[in-house]
């Protein structure tokens, strides 16, 4: 548990998982708490949290993540992270591909036409839409509409 300027912030570990909590003032024992969810975007996924949370404090399973990343999915993110990394250290876009996929897979000639090259930029450009906030939508489960 540690205070902020915004209030109190608290980790707390019931069975084997993490819930993360914030109040306007400190902890005290014994009162009793409600759970203030706005209804925006990120609803759903809050009030599926709010849930396991409850569930875990009256000592029941808290019941499965909201959503999980498929395998493609995490791999892609990953791939982004370490894209915008080498980016955000100066290296070119051919550096960063060679990196990535191997050098063996990039050509001497025609790189500026190479499907690689077009990869690599995309992964750049997801990793610095990322970077710019982006990272709360992986808390939400992906919907065709998106």
């Amino acid at each position: 548990m540690r205070r902020a300027a915004d209030g109190w912030h608290a980790v707390l570990r019931i069975g084997s998982a993490d819930h993360r909590d914030w109040s306007k003032g400190p902890p005290v024992l014994g009162a009793s708490y409600a759970a203030d969810l706005p209804f925006d975007g990120d609803f759903d996924a809050r009030a599926y949290a709010a849930r396991r949370l409850w569930r875990a404090m009256n000592g029941r399973a808290p019941g499965p993540a909201f959503h999980q990343l498929s395998k493609q999915r995490r791999e892609r993110l990953r791939a982004a992270i370490r894209a915008l990394d080498a980016h955000g250290a100066g290296a070119s876009y051919r550096v960063i591909a060679e990196v990535l996929f191997g050098k063996k897979r990039i050509p001497d000639r025609a790189w500026k036409t190479h499907d690689l090259r077009n990869r690599t930029i995309r992964l750049v450009q997801g990793g610095l839409t990322l970077m710019r906030g982006s990272y709360r939508k992986l808390l939400r489960p992906g919907r065709k509409d998106e």
